[in-house]
């Protein structure tokens, strides 16, 4: 997969992850473990697409 396309990819990701946990964070009685892991995964989509941006290896 093309670098552009892989970042692509990573930003939709990212930005459904946003949704879901904007969803969560609204409901009456948060699922404050599934608001935790959605934040970690938004993070971690977050530094691989930073390390894409920047040419880095793993």
């Amino acid at each position: 997969m093309p670098m552009n396309a892989r970042i692509a990819a990573l930003e939709e990701r990212h930005a459904a992850l946003d949704r879901r946990i904007g969803d969560e964070d609204r409901r009456p009685r948060p699922d404050n473990t599934e608001l935790v892991r959605l934040k970690r995964e938004k993070l971690r989509l977050k530094e691989e697409m930073e390390r894409l941006r920047s040419g880095k290896p793993h």
